[in-house]
């Protein structure tokens, strides 16, 4: 039986990859940073079919006991810290959560007995890209990012690459679009929009015109499964996308239409009272990932289209404010 890790287990991707590798029978280990009162609802229906260790990926020596304790075959890593606009005002913290953070993770597994037998597969971002003249973006551009978070994900996303040519070290990259489908945490496009016209509140779009690449989490995952099952995905970084861009303008309008939200309720141009700051240069009009490398390679597809995915969390949520 394969043995996985998984870093960021209670996030959102790592924590429906981590049901999702259950399903298949795999034997999945969890690497959880201790805090006090920690709220486990988001693998609560996962505790009896995993195993959990602490460790921190920021503090080398504590994940490096971690990965040797687990011993594992295969390596997630997804821990890191992730709302963009929260980078601005805690640049250091990003840079040591994420950049660091996979170095430490990437020479954990070094450590092991035959590292090269084992395999890592890690989570950059689509918003490594940065600001681009040419769209759908390609795996061979070349990275500039535009904010605190885009360069600790960027700065590791580059380190792996070179342990995977200079150390030998087999893994995968993956540079996914923005992902939905989140159960707990509200504070991101999607689900912002949805549970807040649920409630009839005032909807803000900071940034209308801005186009995204909005990806289901079910087709995230797969994507992470093909590239653990697949030889031809070691020493590659894939995007993984629609190659759909939609403007917050029509997402917001389309979820609308859906719940049948008053439109006039829609702030355009105006971000929600306390918003994090975030330079206005920095934002990257559009990003949407051009995924025929991975769709090639390894038959990745997505499987749900933006409707279909907006309806499952509507769906959702309308279904959890009834309990």
């Amino acid at each position: 039986m394969t043995r996985v890790l998984v870093t960021g287990i209670m996030g959102f991707i790592g924590s429906h990859l981590a049901q999702r590798l259950v399903d298949e029978g795999v034997e999945v280990y969890g690497l959880v940073r201790r805090v006090a009162n920690r709220n486990m609802d988001v693998i609560g229906n996962l505790l009896k079919d995993i195993a959990l260790v602490s460790g921190d990926v920021s503090d080398y020596v504590s994940t490096r006991n971690a990965v040797k304790t687990v011993n594992p075959d295969v390596i997630f890593h997804l821990a890191a810290l992730s709302p963009v606009r929260d980078s601005f005002e805690r640049p250091f913290e990003y840079q040591q959560a994420n950049y660091i953070g996979t170095m430490n993770v990437a020479h954990s597994l070094l450590e092991l007995q035959d590292p090269q037998t084992r395999k890592l597969i890690a989570a950059s971002t689509a918003e490594v890209y940065g600001i681009q003249t040419n769209e759908p973006l390609k795996e061979t551009l070349p990275l500039h990012p535009s904010s605190p978070y885009a360069v600790s994900k960027a700065a590791g996303d580059l380190y792996l690459q070179m342990m995977f040519n200079s150390f030998g070290l087999k893994g995968t990259i993956m540079r996914p679009a923005n992902s939905y489908g989140r159960k707990l945490d509200t504070s991101f496009m999607v689900e912002y929009l949805v549970t807040k016209m649920l409630r009839g509140e005032k909807i803000y779009i900071g940034s209308p015109d801005s186009v995204r690449d909005y990806m289901y989490v079910d087709d995230h995952v797969n994507g992470y499964v093909l590239a653990m099952k697949n030889p031809k995905a070691n020493g590659q970084v894939y995007n993984v996308g629609t190659t759909l861009g939609v403007s917050n303008k029509e997402l917001a309008l389309m979820i609308a239409e859906k719940v049948g939200f008053d439109k006039r309720n829609i702030a355009l141009g105006a971000y929600p009272p306390s918003y994090p700051y975030r330079p206005l240069i920095s934002d990257q009009p559009s990003i949407v990932l051009d995924s025929a490398k991975i769709r090639k390679e390894l038959g990745w597809k997505p499987t749900v289209t933006i409707a279909e995915g907006i309806d499952k969390v509507i769906a959702y949520f309308r279904k959890s404010s009834k309990k």
